[in-house]
Parts: structure tokens; sequence; C-alpha cells
């Protein structure tokens, strides 16, 4: 014991061990809906020759990913965030990038994707990046990471959705029409208000207690109503059904391991056409990660007063592995994951309880049944009430110059606005630099921002270069 307090330094930053077995439990709780939606969103499209990835498939290579990825991360960062298959690059994939290629070679550019992040991070340029953002910002993109995942909690339980509308765009309840009418909905509500409370009144292990005692409802409430899922009748869970049926075992078909083309893209679509979808991967790659590095490090109080955190070069390095894990098996992109806030407001502050989340994910190849109990709606309630958490963060910036406030307020709003951690950086980077240089503070800008500013200019207008590469 005294080996492994000393290895992750568990005393050192206030926490125990019971508090690191809860956190990591709480965040694989929080984390375990990407097992289902991860294969959901790959497995729909078919490729550019019209083959499809195997929902089952996907499902067993997104565990075997996130429980390697989160178990190598803890034990070489030493920092309780969790690993698994990022959302923005797997629609990306699903949306865009497959209606050029095939599978194997989409999955081929995301470990490419990979190799460039890791060689940065190497580098030392991916760390002078990360410095050179300006704590304003960086508390920005913390409170807008908070938004974002409260509003992805919001959306997931069905309690704020579409309305198919131009205007509103989203409404209150299903179909956005202004009314709480799912029984799942009101199980996300009570799970929420339960779990509001506790944290509240500082109840230790608030947000596990939450967790399990909405999941026991959801599973009372599905055994009397039979409400089943929402792809067969209105009404129904979203993802996971709380029930359950026949045996909790599965073995895993891990067949999709190594199944990547690294050179078939560029032949099949040009070099051009290839590097711009590399290109957009790495910035929706190294960004995403630098938000959510940036984010999670302040809730867990391990930041310095420069936004920095233990091992960060180590960190930036490993998360540049896991994009070509995840390539490499065929789950997309793995990279840190916000929901590991969870863990982190359970007490969770080293890689102790990523090993505890990791070795969960690993075991969930073989009882997938028994991940999906959870319901999405149930999970949902912890990402809003951690979001909330984090938002609280804008109390520490200072807002007294518009100059500070409008790149504030734009990285806030983008990041739930488009459902993306990059494009809130990057309007908050462009309008950083613009603004405040028209307010006379340039020399107070590092000139590496102003690169990478220019670089998102690029990555906002890459539809418009891509077509005049076309003609």
């Amino acid at each position: 014991m005294n080996r492994l307090d000393r290895f992750f330094e568990i005393s050192a930053r206030g926490s125990t061990l019971g508090a690191e077995v809860r956190g990591g439990l709480v965040t694989f709780i929080a984390m375990a809906y990407i097992i289902v939606l991860n294969p959901i969103i790959l497995s729909s499209p078919a490729d550019v020759e019209g083959n499809s990835l195997q929902f089952a498939q996907v499902s067993a290579t997104t565990a075997l990913a996130a429980g390697v990825m989160t178990i190598v991360f803890g034990l070489i960062a030493r920092l309780p965030f969790a690993f698994a298959a990022g959302l923005g690059i797997n629609s990306f994939l699903a949306t865009t990038v497959v209606g050029e290629v095939t599978w194997p070679e989409a999955m081929g550019l995301v470990v490419i994707n990979g190799f460039i992040i890791v060689l940065l991070a190497v580098s030392g340029l991916r760390r002078l990046v990360f410095d050179a953002v300006p704590m304003q910002l960086k508390l920005a993109i913390t409170a807008g990471i908070g938004l974002f995942i409260l509003f992805i909690g919001l959306v997931d339980a069905g309690f704020v959705s579409s309305t198919g509308l131009a205007s509103p765009p989203v409404g209150l309840g299903a179909g956005g029409m202004g009314s709480i009418s799912t029984v799942p909905t009101v199980a996300f509500v009570v799970t929420l208000l339960l779990t509001g409370v506790l944290v509240a009144r500082r109840v230790r292990g608030g947000i596990l207690i939450g967790l399990v005692a909405g999941t026991v409802v959801a599973v009372v409430v599905e055994a009397i109503w039979d409400l089943g899922s929402a792809q067969d009748r209105a009404g129904g869970w979203s993802l996971s059904v709380p029930q359950f049926s026949g045996s909790p075992f599965a073995f895993p078909d891990l067949s999709l391991v190594g199944e990547f083309s690294l050179t078939g893209s560029f032949s099949r679509i040009g070099i051009l056409a290839a590097v711009m979808l590399v290109f957009t991967l790495v910035f929706a790659n190294f960004f995403d990660a630098m938000g959510t590095f940036t984010g999670l490090s302040r809730e867990a109080g391990l930041s310095d007063e420069k936004g920095t955190f233990p091992r960060l070069r180590s960190a930036l390095i490993v998360e540049g592995a896991g994009a070509a894990v995840g390539g490499a098996s065929s789950a997309s992109s793995n990279t840190v994951f916000i929901e590991s806030g969870a863990g982190i407001e359970e007490g969770a502050r080293t890689g102790l309880a990523n090993l505890v989340t990791g070795a969960l994910f690993l075991a969930a190849m073989f009882v997938s049944p028994l991940a999906s109990i959870v319901p999405t709606e149930v999970a949902a309630a912890a990402l809003v009430v951690v979001g909330a958490l984090m938002v609280s963060q804008v109390r520490h910036i200072e807002l007294s110059e518009f100059s500070v406030v409008l790149p504030v307020v734009l990285t806030v709003a983008t990041m739930p606005f488009t459902y993306s951690i990059a494009n809130g950086i990057g309007v908050g980077f462009i309008s950083w630099v613009v603004v405040r240089s028209g307010a006379g503070k340039a020399r107070e800008i590092s000139p590496l921002l102003w690169i990478v500013a220019a670089g998102f200019v690029v990555y906002f207008a890459r539809s418009w270069i891509e077509n005049l590469m076309a003609v």
C-alpha cells in the first residue's frame, strides 16, 4: 500500500484508496454509454464500397481500446482522466470520411493523425501551444466544456430536443414541444434532483449514490411498464433498456483489430484531399483534448496558476497514442473524456482511478449485456451535475475589459451551440487575437497564438478550400 501511495501520490493529492476506487467506478458509469453509442454511429453508414462495420465488433473494440488507453494513461501520466472513442471524430468519420474512402482507409487516416499528434507532443510544440493560451481563455474553455457536457446531458435525457424548426431550434421535452412527456425523461429529472441534493449536502459518494438509485428506479419502471427502446416505440429508453435479458456474458469479437490501411486513401482520393482530411482530424483531436485536459485538471485542483498540471508532456504524448490505437482497432480515435469529471467530483485525483475505470472497460467486453443496464437518461444526470460544477469556474475570470469579455463569451457559447470543443477554442483564439490587438494589447499576445488562430481560420474554411481544390 505504501508503494501504491507513493507511485500514484494518493496522499500527496489529498485522496484515499476508497475515493480513487469510487471515482473510477463513477467515471466508468458516466462513460459506459460509449460502448453502445460508438458502434451505433460507426456501424450505421456504409463506406464508399458499400461495406459496413458490425455493431458487436465495434462494441468489443471500443471497450478494448478504452480499457487499454485508460490504464496506460493512468500508469504513465498518473492522472484520473479516462479515455474512449471521441464523439466528434467518430461522427466526422461516419458522416464525411467514409463517403470518400473505405472504413480501413478511414481508420488509417486516424492512425496517421495519432502519429502526427505524438510527434507534436514529443517535439514540445504541443506544450508550447498549451502554455501560449492566456489563463482567461483556459478558464473560459473549462466553463465552455462544462456548459457543453451539461447540454449533452440534457439532450441525452430527452429534456431538451430539436423542434425541427428554424426558430426555435430546440425546445423542452420530446420534439421540443414544451412538455416532459416520457417516463425515461422523468427518471432523469428524479435522478438529477436526487444527485443535486446529495452533492449540495456534500454527501460522500453523492454522484455514485444518485446513479445507482436512478438505475434501480429505471429497472423497476421498466419491469412495470415495459417501455422498451425508443427505436421500437415512442417514449422508450434512448439507448440502453434497463433490464436483464439472456446471459450477462458474451465473448468479444476482436476481428476488427488491425483492419486499417495507411496509404489506401491517398491513392483513392488523391494526396491533397487526404491531407485535408488528416488536417481536420488533427485539429479536432489536438484542441478537443487540450480543452478537456484544461477543464479536468482545473476541476481536480491539479493545475497551477498558469493552467498546467503534473506530467503534462507525458499526458499529451499518451493522448496522441490513443488516437493511433483507436484507429488501429477500428474504434475511432481514442481521447481523454470529459465525463472523467464525474469521477473527479467523486474524489478521484490520481491514475489509480484510471486503473479501475480501465479494468471495468476490459471486463465490459465480456459482460456487455450488464454494461447496458444503466440507461443513458440516468447517466445524463451525472453529466448535468458535473457540467454545472465546471461552469462555476467562470467566477475566476476577470471580466472588467470587454476585449476579454467577448472572446470568453464566444468560447463558452460556441462549444454547446456547435456541439464541438474544438470549434469553441478556435472561435475563442481568433476573437482573442483580433479584439485584444484592436484594443492595443497586441504585445501581450504570444506569436504562437497568432499562428494557431491562423490555422483555425484555415480549419473553419476547409470546405471552401476543398471545393477550390476540386475545381
